[in-house]
C-alpha cells in the first residue's frame, strides 16, 4: 500500500486526484498506476484499470493470474470494480471509503452480489488514514486555488470597470 500512495502523490503532483493503485502476484509487482483522465483525457484512466491494462500486456491475457491482489488508495467506483471482476482479481485491498462513490461498501457492495461470474476478496482500511489525508490535502488545496483565481478574476473586472 506504501508504494500506491507514492503512486498517488505521484498524481497528484500532476493536478490529478492522487489515487494509485499496484497488482501484486507472487510478491511481484505486475501492474501498477495512478489517476490521468485529466492528463489522458481518458475517463477511464483510474489507477485501477492503468495498473490491470499494464498487468493484462505484461501477461498477453485480459485475466490476471489466480492469487492476484489490488492494492488501491480509494474505494473503487462502479467501473473499476467491474474491471477488477472482468480481469478476476481475487483480492481487492484499499485503503479509505469513498462515500459518494464507493462500491464496495459505502454506496453499494458489487463484489457481495452473486450474479457475477467470480467473486472478489475484499479487505479494507489499510493506511486508510494516510490515504485520507492525502485525499483530503489535495482538495483543500484545489479549493484555494480555485478561491485565488476567482479572487484575481475579481480584480481584473473591477479594473477593467475602474478604467472605462
Amino acid at each position: 500500500m506504501h508504494h500506491a500512495l507514492e503512486l498517488a502523490q505521484r498524481g497528484a503532483a500532476l493536478g490529478e486526484v492522487p489515487v494509485g493503485a499496484v497488482l501484486v502476484h507472487n510478491q511481484q509487482v505486475i501492474g501498477q498506476g495512478f489517476n490521468q483522465p485529466i492528463s489522458r483525457h481518458d475517463a477511464t484512466a483510474h489507477a485501477e484499470v492503468i495498473a490491470i491494462r499494464e498487468a493484462c500486456a505484461a501477461f498477453n491475457n485480459y485475466r490476471l493470474p489466480a492469487g492476484t491482489t489490488l492494492y488501491v488508495t480509494l474505494e473503487p467506483c462502479t467501473m473499476c470494480v467491474g474491471a477488477l471482476i472482468h480481469a478476476r482479481v481475487a483480492r481487492l485491498v484499499f485503503a479509505a471509503s469513498e462515500p459518494r462513490a464507493g462500491m464496495v461498501g459505502s454506496q453499494l457492495n458489487l463484489p457481495a452480489q452473486d450474479f457475477y461470474n467470480h467473486t472478489l476478496e475484499v479487505d479494507q482500511g489499510l493506511c486508510s488514514a494516510h490515504s485520507s489525508q492525502l485525499l483530503k490535502a489535495f482538495f483543500r488545496e484545489r479549493r484555494k486555488s480555485a478561491k485565488k483565481i476567482q479572487q484575481a478574476k475579481q480584480l481584473l473586472i473591477k479594473q477593467h470597470r475602474d478604467e472605462i
